[in-house]
Order: C-alpha cells, then sequence, then structure tokens
C-alpha cells in the first residue's frame, strides 16, 4: 500500500496501542505497521512515510504519556485528529507449563507498573521488575526466555506463544488509556458539539502568577480545562512549557478567542487540534459565552464605533 493507506502505531504487534488503532473503522482498509517506539511512529508521519499514527498520550493512574507530550510540543508540527479510549486490563503472560511460584522476573511497559504495583506486592512480592519498551515488547522477550512473565493484554498471548497465567490484573478498577490519532497539520474536522482542543504554550517570562495570567484567558471566556501538565522544555532548570486539553472546538468563539488571548502574550503557541471527545460529553457553555452572545456583543461594538450604540 501506498504512505496515504498506511497507519503507524506504538509496537509490536499485541499492544494495547494496535488494539485501540483497531476500533477505528478504517483501520480495516489500512496498512498498519509497528514501530518501535512513539518517536519513530510520529517520525515516520512527519517524514511522509505513513497518513497518520495512533499513539498513547494518557492514563487514567499514572497520568500523561511524556514520549507523546514531548513529542507534539517539538519538531516539526503535528495535529490530533481523533482519540481512542481503551478500558485496560493486565494479564500475566508467561510461557506454557510455567506455574506463579516459577516466576521470578517480570516486565512490562513503565507505564503498566503503577497499575499493578499493589498486585505484584500481594502476589509475587519477591519478583524483580524490569521495563520494556512496551507491553507486547514484554511478551516477546518472556517467549525468548528472558523473563519468566510480561504484564501484557490477555489478547498478546497467541501472537507470542504465551499463556495467561492471570487475568483482569489492575490495581484500580475502570483504569483507562487515552490513545489520539496524529497526522500531517491540515484543516481541523468539522465541529461535532462535543469536541476538544489541544494546545501547548510557553510562558514568556517567570514571574509571580504568569501561568495565572494564562489560564485567565480560558477562565474568563467560559472555557473549561481538560487537563493542564508541566513539561520541561530542555533549556535549563525551570524551563517549562504546558500541555492543555480544553473543552469545545477551535471554531467556538469562546475557543478561538481565548488560543488569540494565549498567542498576544505567550512567545509561542501550538495549536495540536481541534476533534471529537471520545466520551461524547458536550460541554456546559456558561450565560455569555456563547457563540451568539460573542457575535451580538461584536455587532454591538461596530454599532458604537459607527456612533449607533
Amino acid at each position: 500500500m501506498s504512505p496515504a493507506s498506511r497507519y503507524t502505531y506504538l509496537g509490536p504487534e499485541g499492544t494495547f496501542t494496535e488494539a485501540a488503532l483497531r476500533t477505528l473503522p478504517e483501520a480495516a482498509t489500512r496498512e498498519l505497521v509497528p514501530m518501535v517506539s512513539v518517536p519513530a511512529a510520529l517520525d515516520a508521519v512527519r517524514n511522509g512515510e505513513a497518513a497518520a499514527a495512533l499513539v498513547p498520550i494518557e492514563n487514567s493512574v499514572e497520568g500523561g504519556v511524556t514520549a507523546t507530550l514531548d513529542e507534539l510540543a517539538t519538531g516539526a508540527p503535528l495535529s490530533i485528529y481523533r482519540e481512542v479510549v481503551l478500558p485496560i486490563a493486565f494479564a500475566l503472560l508467561v510461557r506454557p507449563g510455567t506455574k506463579m511460584s516459577d516466576v521470578k522476573t517480570v516486565t512490562g511497559h513503565p507505564v503498566a507498573q503503577p497499575q499493578v504495583r499493589n498486585w505484584l506486592a500481594a502476589h509475587l512480592p519477591d519478583a524483580v521488575w524490569e521495563s520494556a519498551a512496551s507491553n507486547a515488547d514484554g511478551a516477546r522477550l518472556v517467549q525468548e526466555g528472558r523473563f519468566d512473565g510480561a504484564f501484557a493484554g490477555e489478547f498478546a498471548a497467541p501472537t507470542y506463544g504465551l499463556e495467561p497465567l492471570v487475568t483482569e490484573i489492575h490495581d484500580a478498577a475502570n483504569a483507562q488509556t487515552r490513545f489520539v490519532l496524529v497526522g500531517r497539520p491540515a484543516r481541523p474536522v468539522a465541529p461535532t458539539g462535543a469536541d476538544k482542543t489541544s494546545a501547548v504554550f510557553w510562558l514568556g517570562d517567570d514571574h509571580p502568577g504568569a501561568l495565572l495570567e494564562l489560564l485567565q484567558e480560558f477562565a474568563v471566556r467560559g472555557v473549561n480545562l481538560i487537563r493542564i501538565e508541566s513539561r520541561p522544555t530542555g533549556e535549563g532548570i525551570g524551563q517549562y512549557c504546558f500541555s492543555i486539553d480544553a473543552e469545545g472546538h477551535i471554531t467556538d468563539r469562546r475557543v478561538g478567542e481565548a488560543l488569540m488571548g494565549l498567542k498576544r502574550i505567550c512567545p509561542k503557541v501550538r495549536f495540536l487540534g481541534s476533534y471529537p471527545r471520545a466520551d461524547e460529553v458536550r460541554p456546559k457553555v456558561r450565560k455569555g459565552t456563547t457563540d451568539e452572545e460573542f457575535t451580538a456583543a461584536s455587532d454591538w461594538l461596530g454599532r458604537a464605533l459607527d456612533g449607533r450604540a
């Protein structure tokens, strides 16, 4: 298939990312290519080798996936076009014939460890953990005999010739991971009424209330922030950028004007996209912040300038 029909994802085969990608209807007609890392998956899009990449961005237990947040904030710009939220439960995958007493070493993605830490302490307190590039890669390492068990999706077992020794492992009930479909920059998809807007912004200078000034650009326009995280810029201790998700679409007047407000006072703002929310939750728009009210206020200002107010 051509690059236009190719989607990359955090591999190898059998990851939760692949499972999330296969929930998209268009995945059935695309060539799905596993990559060794989040940067590799996104670079394939930047280089024109793939149309889009699906990567994890947030976990309900561990928080933001830093590799994805940092990649979206740096390098050639990319845009988010869709999100997928997948329930997460782990299985302890082992080679056939392995008993619980045989499991001395275990592996999995670093984000998986906080989600199974209590289970490990209760059932395998002496097992040694070593992180793998992904949960599926951990399964591959178990297949090769380098570890006794891997925490991965139960669906990965057949791919690597393993068996689930224990299933439905999770310290937090209803754990979820959020994934985003990322492509090259283009016009945002049309608003649905239940949308999310993502962006990254940098502080101009560090002074008391600097972050508050930026957050007020959203607050005074009635835009609710769903997520805000700071990430180091790599330029020195204390130098941070901020990654945010906001309710609404950039074509909503309140959201567009909030982003304009950020651009006025920030040295750099990177718009990452407006796209449908996976949970389809519609925002509660406060009085005075609807598109109609923004338009009416703009019309009033025009009449005032013409002496007709």
